[in-house]
């Protein structure tokens, strides 16, 4: 199934143009969980402000399947 990581950061909405295949949600939470970490990482590095970004996972027709916050895939100690 085509899943598109759409991006959400307050209420301005960045949407993936093209979408990406996988087996299952599952597979594609996971993705975009790694994805989130990498562009936090890259953000980190150049000193960037992190906040409040998730990533909508969307079906072809345009139903939200399930989000996955950027600061869900950072850990920290408590």
């Amino acid at each position: 199934m085509r899943y598109y990581f759409h991006v959400r950061r307050h209420q301005e909405l960045q949407k993936d143009p093209e979408g990406a295949e996988f087996e299952t949600l599952e597979a594609a939470r996971d993705e975009a969980f790694q994805a989130a970490r990498e562009i936090l990482a890259e953000r980190m590095v150049r000193g960037e402000v992190i906040d409040g970004e998730v990533f909508e996972i969307t079906t072809e027709e345009g139903e939200i399947v399930t989000t996955v916050p950027f600061r869900a895939t950072v850990r920290m100690a408590e």
